[in-house]
């Protein structure tokens, strides 16, 4: 696999649950972990329904996709508990997906939360997404990628931290646009 492959990292900006209905949402492209190439944007709803449908159309309208040979999320959800179905993202964009996870979830905590808002249907996303698997000191799922090619990509693309270049910088990016200034671990 080539150190600069191709790689959208995503990530949602902070946001308020109370007051926000949208979340911002950005993507950068880089080459590996070292070349930024570009920046993509759009928003989705606070613990809605459609980050799937916002990212596959955020993909599939932009330039850079012919070039996008990984698909890399912070996290299964964006906005709260608007959570992406990994599957579709995969299938309706044709490029694989990686969702990097710093910590191992508490999927029964989640799953209860989730029963108590009333929206355990999200939960089957969840399940859906697959195996949580150990990289290093991170936790990555994935969907149209092996685990031995998955890890190769979180070795390239993990230059600076512990995370995702390609990740890190959409985090500190989406904060700047957001709060005013970037702040917290990226």
């Amino acid at each position: 696999m080539k150190n600069e492959i191709r790689i959208l990292g995503v990530d949602d900006a902070p946001f308020n649950k109370f007051k926000d209905k949208n979340v911002l949402i950005i993507g950068t492209i880089f080459r590996g972990g070292s070349w930024l190439d570009g920046i993509l944007s759009t928003k989705v709803k606070v613990d809605g329904n459609d980050s799937t449908k916002k990212l596959i159309e955020m993909v599939n309208k932009c330039k850079f996709k012919p070039q996008i040979q990984c698909i890399i999320l912070d996290g299964i959800a964006f906005g709260g508990f608007n959570i992406i179905d990994i599957d579709e993202l995969n299938k309706k964009t044709k490029i694989p997906v990686i969702i990097v996870i710093r910590r191992m979830p508490d999927l029964k905590k989640i799953k209860t939360t989730l029963k108590k808002l009333g929206k355990e249907k999200k939960y089957k996303l969840i399940e859906k997404a697959g195996e949580v698997h150990k990289v290093g000191k991170i936790y990555i799922q994935l969907n149209g990628v092996t685990v031995e090619n998955a890890k190769e990509i979180i070795r390239i693309s993990c230059t600076r931290s512990l995370l995702p270049e390609s990740i890190r910088v959409a985090h500190i990016i989406a904060a700047g646009i957001k709060l005013g200034e970037s702040k917290g671990k990226a």
